[in-house]
This record gives structure tokens, sequence and C-alpha cells, in this order.
């Protein structure tokens, strides 16, 4: 039994190290490009033993709040959601390819960027489309389909779509990174 567990023991720190390598270089053996595909999978993580209670509910509320879900609605079809079934949305002033956000200061006050977050999930959306873009402030950003991901402060509870065509620039995302349809949905999720 002891000799199991000193192999259990030295087998997870290799595994780690080779994880670490494959992450750091891309299928040809070069340094991976600074925007890369977000996880499909939650990334593991252990929280430290000494932390308390509030401080793991506020670490998982914010990996909810850097992941993706597809949502369905009778009025804009598919739609993209956070993990807290937020809807969010895309900026026409932003560019997608490649992926810049042009949405900062008081902008972003009321559009706050979605995150990215190593314990974020993707349920619904093809992951290929799914990176991030670097802000102005040097902060990470969530794109899809590159185009950089907001919430809309004025959306007060979970699937509520007010900031679907404000100014005349601001979208609702779709689960492939466009602009979400008008009328194609099902109202699958209640919203």
């Amino acid at each position: 039994m002891r000799n199991l567990r000193r192999t259990a023991l030295l087998t997870v720190p290799a595994a780690v190290a080779g994880l670490l390598l494959l992450t750091a270089c891309g299928s040809d053996g070069k340094p991976a490009a600074t925007a890369t595909p977000a996880a499909s999978a939650p990334a593991a993580s252990t929280p430290a033993a000494s932390a308390p209670a509030t401080d793991k509910a506020a670490t998982d509320k914010a990996a909810l709040k850097g992941s993706l879900a597809a949502g369905n609605t009778a009025k804009f079809g598919a739609i993209v959601l956070d993990g807290l079934d937020y809807t969010l949305y895309r900026f026409d002033k932003d560019t997608a390819n490649p992926s810049a956000s042009n949405c900062n200061g008081d902008c972003a006050a009321k559009w706050p960027p979605v995150p990215v977050n190593a314990q974020g999930t993707i349920k619904g959306i093809d992951a290929k489309l799914v990176g991030s873009v670097t802000r102005a402030d040097g902060t990470k950003q969530l794109t899809l389909g590159g185009w950089p991901l907001y919430r809309f402060a004025g959306d007060k509870a979970p699937g509520e779509t007010n900031g679907q065509g404000v100014g005349g620039t601001w979208f609702i995302a779709a689960p492939d990174g466009k602009k979400a349809a008008a009328g194609t949905g099902t109202g699958g999720n209640g919203y």
C-alpha cells in the first residue's frame, strides 16, 4: 500500500508538467499564440484548505461569469448566456478579425466585458469559436467568433435581453458569434 501512494504522488506532478508543456506549445512544437481558444471543460483546481467558504463562493461565482452556454428564446432564437444565465452581447464598433474591443471606461461600466476564466465552461457552443482578446487595460476578455463578449448592466435578472439594439450597435450574441436572429427561437429555456 505504501508503494502505491508513492507512485501516485510521483505520477500527479509528472502529469501536470506534461499538461503545462502541451499547453505552452502548439501542435507544431512552437509557442502557442496569445489569443487561444478556451477549453471546453473546466480546469482542475484545488481550493486552498485554509480559504473561508465565502471565498470559494466568490470564486465559483467568478468562474460562472467566465462560462458560456447556448440558450434559446422565443423572441431572439439561439443566444449566448454566461454561467449565471445572463445574456451576452457583441458590439458593432468592435472587430472580429483581428479581435479588438473598443468599449472602455464608461462604456465598460455599462457593458462589463466577459472575463477569461480558467475555470469557466463551455456548453452547447463550438469551443473552436471561443478565444480571448487583450483589452486596453491589459485584462483578457472572452471572444466568440472573434467578437468580444459583454454583459449589459441594464439586465437585472438572468434571461433579460434589455441590451438588444441599444444605440443601434449592441446585439445579443448567437452561439456562432454572429448576431442573434429575431423571431426564430423556440423558447426552450423559458426566457
